[in-house]
């Protein structure tokens, strides 16, 4: 990518509270043009004083219909864990993956509470649950981010990523490719495109005076400046391309990645704190009951492969444990009830 490939960058800082027509204190838009520093964007004029949900939705969609690139920063989750997919049944496509999260995670509905589908009053919530050990795998590398299951604790995504990932379909379905959403539609952002991608302020935000903005003006504020900043130095390029394996570069371009997270080589993967507790915590190849089947679990993060066959096992090792060894080389060692990072 050429430098200023973008002709502004917006921020947003989410919020998962409420309904999608709420007014929300925390739902904070920035945006950038040229070397100016970000501003914040009000809401359409209303009578009411923050944004809502639906309104930066919809204005998001008439801002990337415009003829000038503009790159987007949100910070919620974009998809979910590997784990995920497997457990439900689904194929690793994410288009797809929108559509039945919406299906039965409706929150983009007028008069939904995340928690209404969380209690099962709405939607089907139940039917596509996850739980707050599984990760992604730039949830790993991000060190701080938490997974997109994680709820009711300080500084989690989950109510935002389940209130926003609607949303997202929502934009796709009105431009269709004149949006691009990074990395599912790839990694490289065709020109004269507009995109939008996955952001942790964190990663940024004590990089920049606050100048007396609240915490969630200036996680949006910082996100604009970031993505302006890079745009214009050419250092968007190089975290636009993370160096990751093939192996990893697939999974991310189903669970997604949080632009600006460092590569495989700053934070390897085998050297997890949950990596290195599932395989202190599976020695070996586990046969889990579940209800009147068997379930076989792979030897170093515990996974469960239904059906008491390793159906499955080759692909979640290609995605998850190759930095441990190829899968050729792994089947052997599995399948004779060994555990492949121990020999």
């Amino acid at each position: 990518m050429s430098r200023s490939t973008f002709a502004r960058t917006i921020g947003i800082d989410y919020s998962g509270a409420e309904t999608p027509t709420s007014s929300l204190k925390g739902l904070r838009v920035y945006l950038a043009e040229g070397e100016v520093p970000p501003v914040e964007v009000p809401p359409p004029l209303s009578s009411r004083k923050y944004w809502t949900r639906k309104g930066i939705a919809e204005w998001l969609v008439e801002r990337l219909a415009e003829d000038e690139p503009t790159l987007v920063g949100i910070d919620h989750g974009f998809s979910f864990p590997l784990r995920y997919f497997e457990a439900h049944g689904l194929l690793p496509d994410w288009p797809r993956f929108l559509d039945d999260f919406q299906r039965h995670w409706p929150t983009d509905e007028d008069h939904t509470y995340v928690e209404f589908v969380r209690d099962g009053i709405h939607g089907n919530g139940a039917a596509r649950m996850g739980n707050a050990r599984w990760r992604r795998l730039t949830e790993e590398r991000a060190g701080g981010a938490k997974s997109v299951f994680h709820f009711d604790v300080q500084g989690s995504v989950a109510k935002s990523t389940h209130a926003g990932i609607p949303w997202l379909r929502f934009i796709r379905q009105r431009l269709g490719a004149r949006v691009h959403f990074w990395p599912f539609d790839g990694w490289d952002i065709p020109a004269g495109h507009s995109a939008i991608a996955e952001v942790y302020p964190a990663l940024w935000s004590r990089g920049f005076a606050d100048e007396g903005r609240t915490g969630d003006q200036h996680d949006a504020f910082s996100i604009a400046a970031w993505l302006s900043r890079a745009d214009r130095d050419g250092s968007l390029a190089a975290f636009l391309n993370p160096d990751l394996s093939p192996p990893e570069r697939t999974l991310a371009e189903v669970e997604g990645w949080i632009l600006g997270v460092a590569d495989s080589n700053t934070r390897p993967m085998v050297a997890s704190a949950q990596h290195q507790t599932a395989s202190a915590a599976v020695p070996r190849p586990m046969l889990i009951k579940a209800g009147a089947g068997i379930t076989k679990a792979c030897p170093e993060c515990g996974h469960p492969f239904r059906g008491g066959t390793w159906g499955g096992i080759d692909a979640h090792w290609k995605a998850r444990h190759s930095q441990i060894m190829p899968y050729e080389e792994a089947w052997p060692i599995i399948k004779a009830g060994r555990k492949p990072s121990a020999e």
